[in-house]
């Protein structure tokens, strides 16, 4: 007999197991279904973000920075390292134990708020009695029936056509945080966030990277003040970047990886390199979902359709996170899964996808939220703009790590915040006062008339309010 549930959720991700607890929350009875297994077959919720994606290329990033730190920078603070050795095992160790205490921790939450967890696919099955049939397909077989539906199934690496990932020599992001040597040569296909962050991770443990960027400019989504900043600290560190490239033959022989491909001068180059990551973006992930079952109905790109609230077509259903539109982000993914348990619930969630912080967790970090100055003058915005240098601000100076500003975008008239875009030191956690800011639609003089403590780096972000009004303090 099936297992009947107020909200059945498809997907442990971040859109997923939050949209399953905030139900739970609110007291409706929870079902959460979910595939991903560890090595030795027990569960694995997190989604992409907790297995093979934010989490774990979080922690290699920080390994990586701790390396170069010990190699190159230590000896600044006075202190005398010999015989720096890297035990790359002992690493990529470091990085699954994070993985699996945030798995674990999930299935606490799940355990804590009540949520029934079903380690398997879920695939619709039909309408039925008291709502829709869910079919789970695992180690045990399994029917649910759910009064509503949330369909969080994330999304998947996108291959070069004709190049499927086999992992070992081929790269998605997932086999690219567990390559067992570091690789002498190291290619990159896509210079986005996955792009930089692991062919950074890669390069700080010795490797030779190159990062081939099919669009003309780096880093066209950031603020090109920022982009321009960004290529010259990563070039600056050794990773070799070129855009405006066209990808043609690439090859795999026992040995190596051969690139073709055509410069921004339009001449022809090859490459070859031990180890390739293609990072070219991802597509959502519908396959076994059983969409064609009952007519759900997806977008000319493959996305589930959906409303202003996550509504698909079908009474009941609901979709949030990588699987609909909008940016493939987890916390745009978390922020869903809540709106929609509260709408549900007859509440009024709320997603505002104009205060949505994007990160690069390069070094120098990268973050910004809002508009950046290419958009305001393509919508022939009136704007004003500040900027404070990190080389200014005393705490930055006492890390060691100057590199970067904060740019400020206020309305020339009524000097609401329209955008703030930070490179430097600690950029993520920083950019969430700008977020606050924005979503009370606050100015840049209320940033400025707020005390921040001394010394600490949010004060760039004062200093950068201030330089809205040409007023700084300290520049």
């Amino acid at each position: 007999m099936a297992k009947q549930f107020d909200v059945v959720v498809i997907g442990a991700g971040p859109g997923g197991y939050i949209a399953a607890i905030r139900a739970a929350q609110l007291g409706f009875s929870v079902a959460c279904i979910d595939a991903a297994a560890t090595a030795d077959g027990k569960p694995a919720p997190g989604g992409t973000c907790t297995n093979v994606g934010c989490i774990p290329s979080k922690a290699l990033l920080q390994s990586s920075e701790h390396y170069e730190q010990a190699q190159h920078h230590f000896a600044e603070h006075g202190i005398e390292v010999k015989g720096v050795s890297l035990k790359l095992d002992t690493l990529i160790g470091r990085k699954d134990s994070v993985v699996k205490q945030n798995n674990e921790g999930i299935l606490y939450l799940f355990k804590k708020n009540k949520v029934t967890f079903f380690h398997g696919t879920g695939a619709f099955a039909g309408q039925a009695e008291g709502g829709w049939a869910i079919k789970v397909s695992g180690k045990t077989e399994d029917e649910l029936v759910g009064k509503h539906i949330i369909v969080a199934t994330g999304s998947s690496p996108r291959a070069l056509p004709g190049l499927p990932f086999d992992e070992t020599q081929i790269l998605s992001n997932d086999g690219a945080l567990r390559i067992p040597a570091v690789p002498k040569k190291l290619g990159v296909i896509g210079a986005g966030v996955i792009g930089l962050e692991l062919g950074s991770v890669w390069r700080r443990l010795g490797a030779e990277v190159t990062v081939l960027e099919a669009m003309p400019d780096f880093l066209a989504v950031a603020d090109q003040q920022v982009a321009k900043e960004a290529l010259k600290a990563l070039t600056k560190q050794g990773l070799k970047i070129s855009t405006g490239v066209k990808i043609g033959e690439v090859k795999t022989t026992a040995k190596a990886v051969n690139i073709s491909y055509t410069d921004a001068a339009g001449a022809e180059q090859k490459l070859a390199v031990d180890k390739l990551i293609v990072s070219i973006g991802r597509v959502p992930h519908v396959e076994g979902l059983g969409a064609e079952t009952v007519g759900l109905k997806l977008d000319e790109r493959g996305f589930i359709a959906v409303d202003g609230d996550c509504k698909t077509n079908l009474p009941n259903v609901w979709a949030v996170g990588d699987v609909v539109r909008g940016p493939m982000l987890a916390h745009k993914a978390e922020e869903e899964g809540v709106a929609v348990a509260e709408r549900i619930a007859g509440q009024h969630g709320h997603v505002n996808f104009d205060t949505i912080p994007s990160v690069i967790y390069t070094s120098p970090e990268i973050s910004w939220v809002g508009k950046n100055e290419q958009q305001l003058k393509a919508e022939g915005r009136e704007y004003k703009a500040g900027s404070f240098p990190f080389l200014a601000n005393g705490r930055a100076r006492a890390l060691g790590d100057t590199t970067g500003f904060v740019k400020i975008l206020a309305d020339a008239k009524t000097d609401e915040v329209l955008g703030v875009h930070i490179i430097g030191p600690q950029a993520s956690e920083l950019i969430a006062e700008a977020v606050t800011i924005m979503e009370f639609r606050g100015a840049a003089e209320d940033i400025a008339r707020i005390c921040h403590a001394h010394p600490t780096l949010s004060e760039a972000v004062k200093e950068a309010a201030l330089a809205v009004d040409k007023r700084t303090l300290n520049f």
